[in-house]
């Protein structure tokens, strides 16, 4: 019976197919293994209520952190599977486990906070995970990873700070309004980047329940930011994991990681962007804390040694030292804008991304603290940055709970700590190329590309509601031109400049090289699978029958590029005819190349088990190559030997070769 010859490919593992010596059934299996992590904390029967679950950042786009509550200190994890490998919603029985850590809650909290972090995550794969342990788990949630290479967007809130209103419902829904609005007109945006206070007060939970109820915050990273209104009790550090981070007493305000503040200093990498976050909360010495040359001292280090594996450094802090409204005079302020530009300029920072004001704007490029290029003109849309310059932004709320009317400038100075006038505008600050408040929620838009920063200042919301501050009347107007204007529609652009980094004096090259195909290895039938007929056995001195013939060749292929080592064995069944059958160890072979390629060797001859052994009833090497063969096509073949005992009764006898495909 003929059979039509197939290719089976094979990534990892095991397969196999069937050769009858009279035709062929081809199949094959897979088996994939995977890690489980054990429990940090012991078992315990009471079930868990499990809350405010938040999907994080990582170290590296292979990696989340999940962190959540629980109102039982028990063993916990996150269970991640691939999205397409749960049916019917449960998760497969070899979904990976990681295990969480955490601690007890302060007492205003009540509870206990667990977190987890995600690793091997691969790319371009949507993956569904869930929190707690067997028979107590969370609702499940997605989240996918994108291309690990190459551009990307991520988006900037500024300010949601639920609760500043005096109206947490409404400013929840404001802040979840603008999750909304801003990732459904982004739905590949890859980062949510905080520019601090979540909540209005530090350790109110049914602020922090407002601020994480929107599920967006469980389908996409949130990489959070400390703000003042954050830092005066632990619910920050405890609904907020964040990686690689040093929370030493220098990165705290008092000095006391211990203590009843948070605090913390963090870094990580997404693609090309080395992102660095501060406490800018710590920042006089006085207090307890390192101050500012203790985060001037951490982004060195962190540039120093990371700043090679990046192309663009991206620095994130609350407060805002280049800011239009109430806070731009503040005394802290003027301390840091004395301190921090010198030393971004000297590390080649690209963008410093900040909070606190509730208002927007933009920076003329700053080098060393002052205004680095004179022909800059107000609301360029290109800024070529030179050695030194830096972009400052500050974002507006994103909640739409607190808005800060701009200010007007002084006679302080236009360099270093002054607050004086534009030349070019003279209502606005010297140092902003662009301010805007108009009492709408909005958000920041990033776009990273292989040469350019694309930045975005855009609305999220109109007049109506939800805008809490103005539903309120907690302000008196809004719409652009101090409400002179009505307000523009949901999506529109305040603000946009493309940032064209500098290249020095030199020529720098740039080329993108696509992933090498991984390349498949695997095996065919050569030709037509017709049957392996060795025809009628002859009698050879009366103690034997005796038949020979060859196999249909098998072609190899192997384009693989890492090399790996490969082989190709066989077996042979029992040969039946009805009730009556005989060994497969009575058939032997010489195994030889009829195509030379892929690195194959031929296997070693094995005689019939006639003349001792096992023959073929055991699995015999057809062909192999070893690690780092050269790709390519290889066909083997065997010379068949068969040798039956003359006892075995009269009949037409067929058995079943078995190959097997091995590689790494």
């Amino acid at each position: 019976m003929p059979h039509t010859a197939a290719t089976h490919m094979l990534r990892r593992g095991r397969r196999r197919a069937t050769v009858f010596l009279s035709a062929v059934a081809l199949g094959a299996t897979c088996a994939l293994g995977g890690v489980a992590v054990a429990p940090a904390f012991a078992a315990d029967a009471a079930p868990a209520n499990l809350t405010g679950i938040i999907l994080g950042v990582g170290a590296s786009e292979s990696q989340r952190i999940v962190t959540w509550y629980s109102s039982a200190d028990t063993a916990q994890s996150v269970q991640l599977a691939p999205t397409s490998a749960l049916v019917n919603g449960d998760f497969p029985a070899g979904a990976a486990s990681f295990a969480a850590l955490g601690a007890a809650n302060i007492a205003s909290s009540g509870g206990f906070n667990r977190h987890a972090t995600l690793d091997g995550l691969q790319e371009n794969t949507q993956y569904s995970y869930r929190v707690g342990s067997d028979g107590n788990w969370s609702t499940t949630y997605a989240f996918k990873t994108q291309s690990f290479d190459g551009p990307f967007d991520f988006l900037f809130y500024g300010d949601p700070q639920i609760g500043s209103s005096g109206d947490t419902a409404k400013d929840g829904a404001g802040w979840a309004d603008t999750l909304d609005v801003s990732l459904a007109a982004n739905p590949n945006a890859e980062l949510l980047v905080s520019g601090g206070d979540q909540v209005e007060t530090a350790n109110t939970e049914s602020q922090w329940d407002a601020f994480l109820g929107s599920d967006k915050l469980r389908q996409y990273p949130w990489a959070a930011t400390i703000g003042n209104h954050d830092v005066g009790g632990k619910a920050y550090e405890q609904h907020l994991a964040t990686p690689n981070t040093d929370r030493s007493a220098a990165y705290y305000v008092d000095g006391k990681p211990s203590g009843a503040s948070s605090g913390g200093d963090y870094w990580y990498i997404y693609k090309d962007v080395l992102f660095i976050d501060l406490n800018s909360n710590s920042y006089a010495t006085s207090q307890g804390g390192g101050g500012d040359a203790a985060h001037l001292a951490y982004v060195t280090s962190v540039v120093n040694q990371h700043g090679g594996d990046a192309k663009y450094t991206v620095l994130v802090y609350h407060h805002a030292i280049y800011s239009p409204a109430d806070h731009a005079k503040d005394a802290d302020n003027k301390v840091r804008r004395v301190d921090f530009p010198t030393t971004f300029s000297r590390l080649g920072v690209d963008l410093v991304l900040q909070g606190h004001d509730h208002s927007y704007s933009r920076s003329y490029e700053i080098k060393n603290g002052a205004k680095a290029n004179p022909d800059e003109q107000p609301g360029d849309a290109d800024v070529f940055t030179g050695p030194g310059g830096v972009v400052y932004v500050t974002a507006n709320s994103a909640s739409g709970s607190k808005y800060y009317d701009l200010t007007t400038p002084d006679n302080s100075g236009t360099s270093g700590a002054g607050n004086g006038a534009d030349p070019l505008k003279p209502q606005d600050y010297w140092y902003n190329s662009v301010e805007n408040q108009e009492h709408v929620r909005t958000y920041v838009k990033v776009s990273v590309q292989p040469d350019q920063l694309v930045v975005q200042d855009i609305r999220s919301g109109t007049c109506a509601a939800p805008n809490a501050a103005v539903e309120r009347g907690n302000v008196p107007w809004c719409g652009p031109n101090s409400g002179a204007s009505p307000a523009q529609p949901v999506g529109s652009i305040v603000d946009a400049v493309t940032i064209h980094p500098n290249h020095g004096n030199g020529q720098d090259i740039q080329v993108t090289l696509p992933e090498t195909a991984p390349g498949d290895f695997g095996w065919t039938i050569d030709g037509r699978n017709g049957l392996v007929n060795l025809g009628t056995a002859t009698e050879s001195l009366g103690d034997y029958f005796e038949a020979q013939g060859e196999i249909n060749p098998i072609a190899v292929t192997d384009t693989r590029r890492s090399l790996a080592p490969w082989s190709i064995s066989a077996s042979v069944t029992d040969f039946r005819d009805g009730a009556n059958t005989f060994s497969g160890k009575y058939l032997g072979w010489s195994p030889a190349l009829a195509q030379s390629g892929a690195g194959a060797a031929a296997g070693q001859p094995v005689q019939s088990g006639f003349d001792g052994g096992d023959g073929l009833s055991v699995s015999r090497g057809l062909g192999s190559a070893a690690q780092g063969h050269a790709r390519g096509t290889a066909k083997l073949g065997a010379d068949l030997d068969l040798k039956v005992p003359t006892s075995v009764s009269k009949g037409s006898y067929r058995g079943t070769l078995t190959i097997t495909a091995l590689s790494e």
